[in-house]
């Protein structure tokens, strides 16, 4: 009965002209800063901070909210039409949705990311509501040990999911781990590996390394091809909608992400990225039906469980945010700032000392997800129009796009100059055949990783033994050794190499 009076407070508060008209206007603005490449819920938000100060506590957090997921939303766009995913969980989305749209079926894998968003927001939302408390109790659980141990197990499903050579999954890896490491020790505050590049020390942007590797590495290879044989945005988009047997394949992928991203997204550490890309593993390792599209060509599960599994996992990072205080992603970072402008202390104590703000939040993000799904699906169509312009009309204006969403990064044509270097690059790895997502984990997850483990050597006085004896971490490094021994047995491998030759077919 406490949960139902809550809810009901909660959507009394959601249900007022101004919380409404606030939800509207951060899903509209979230969904336009996700399909723009280069703009991304980070920069929109701290840009806005200043502005909620002339606004009322709710309302503020409630619009910053609605950016956020918006942007999950809006993320999927670009990653699936021209193969740049604007934000780091939809990495895995571009592998199959770029494939679908290469196909003529941009329309159905905007439709499954769209409908699979609304329906991990929804599930996200009920589980904040629900589980908040006992989930708590779940992240307490997680030293650094456990977080170190999480992203090795998150690694190593990143090379199971690779297509192709394990030896190039594990290179492309270590190459992301090592571009991870330029930037200023967090400990020492010491400049590592800049060379003494002023912009270096702060270390290379994501989006710059994402728009270089997916988006003008494309544009590049593209141009590469003779004008009869770019498939990409020639051929007449046919499917708009999912047919009933994309429905049949996409829900059961819908509910194994949706599942994985509540509970990933509770844990500090980008656990969002980390849901999307488990779902993905999950999905190539769930048996399918026969005749299926193979993974990387255009298969709908690809796209279906790592949408459901991001946008679950944005819905509940805001658990230990709202109930520890805990910001568990840089997003969630402004947001515990705006709370600190607002006079609201983040923690345990604004379920009770701000009940209305706590449940109207919640609330919000189940209107906010309706107004998303209103928005976007109409939208389906516009964004597929992109499709039939000419590619030599379209490829510079992608390429302009992404080049002030660049510079509008810190304002420094040197981010314009690093992605275009990466764009070269991106287009070796083209012809090498080595898949860059594994590269982007890695460039993700080191400075995290490295982080937790030397705060977790720190507490344990250099004790190496204490990823093994803390019984979290251990079962997730057993987790991680028994995915490498499944990998490497012999039928494994030889099973593993004959659907990725399939799949080059």
């Amino acid at each position: 009965m406490d949960l139902l009076n809550n809810l009901a407070l909660g959507f009394g508060v959601a249900f007022t002209w101004v919380n409404l008209l606030y939800a509207f206007g951060g899903a509209l603005l979230g969904t336009l800063i996700g399909v723009l490449p280069g703009l991304g819920p980070v920069a929109t938000i701290a840009m806005l901070l200043p502005s909620i100060y002339a606004l009322d506590a709710t309302p503020a957090l409630i619009m910053l909210a609605g950016i956020y997921y918006g942007a999950q939303y809006g993320g999927s766009t670009t990653a699936i039409l021209i193969n740049v995913p604007g934000e780091s969980s939809s990495v895995v989305t571009a592998i199959d949705g770029y494939a679908m749209a290469r196909k003529g079926r941009a329309g159905a894998a905007l439709a499954a990311a769209g409908l699979g968003s609304f329906f991990a927001g929804c599930v996200g939302t009920i589980v904040i509501a629900a589980f908040a408390p006992p989930l708590t109790e779940l992240a307490f659980k997680f030293g650094p040990a456990e977080y170190f141990s999480l992203m090795v197990l998150g690694l190593i499903g990143a090379v199971v999911l690779a297509s192709g050579s394990l030896v190039k999954a594990i290179a492309m890896i270590l190459l992301g781990l090592l571009m991870g490491q330029i930037n200023t020790d967090v400990i020492s505050g010491v400049p590592r590996y800049s060379f003494d590049i002023p912009e270096l020390t702060d270390g290379i942007g994501f989006v710059t390394i994402a728009m270089g590797v997916f988006g003008f590495g494309e544009i590049i290879a593209n141009l590469g091809r003779p004008a009869e044989h770019r498939e990409v945005f020639t051929k007449d988009v046919k499917d708009i909608w999912p047919t009933k047997q994309d429905f049949l394949d996409a829900y059961p992928a819908v509910l194994r992400g949706t599942a994985l991203g509540s509970i990933l997204g509770v844990l500090p550490g980008g656990g969002a990225l980390l849901a999307a890309f488990a779902a993905y593993t999950l999905e190539k390792k769930s048996r399918g039906r026969v005749g299926e599209v193979p993974f990387g060509q255009g298969n709908i599960r690809g796209v279906a469980g790592p949408e459901s599994a991001n946008n679950a996992g944005a819905q509940t990072s805001f658990i230990p945010m709202l109930t520890l205080g805990i910001p568990p992603n840089a997003v969630m970072a402004l947001m515990v700032g705006a709370m600190t402008i607002k006079g609201i202390q983040p923690g345990p104590q604004v379920m009770t000392s701000n009940p209305e703000l706590f449940w109207g939040l919640i609330a919000s993000m189940w209107v906010g997800n309706a107004m998303l799904v209103i928005l976007n699906l109409p939208l389906i169509g516009i964004w597929i129009k992109l499709l039939t312009v000419p590619y030599r009309v379209l490829y510079p204006a992608i390429l302009s796009f992404c080049c002030i969403g660049l510079y509008t990064l810190n304002n420094n044509n040197f981010d314009v100059y690093m992605a275009v270097i990466f764009g070269l690059v991106g287009y070796i790895f083209f012809k090498l055949h080595c898949e860059p997502a594994p590269l982007l984990l890695g460039f993700i997850l080191g400075p995290m990783m490295e982080e937790n483990l030397r705060r977790a050597l720190l507490l344990s006085r250099g004790d190496w033994t204490t990823f093994a004896t803390r019984p979290l971490s251990a079962g997730l490094l057993l987790a991680a050794l028994a995915m490498i021994v499944v990998v490497m047995l012999p039928s494994i491998k030889k099973k593993r190499a004959e659907a990725f030759q399939e799949e080059e077919v």
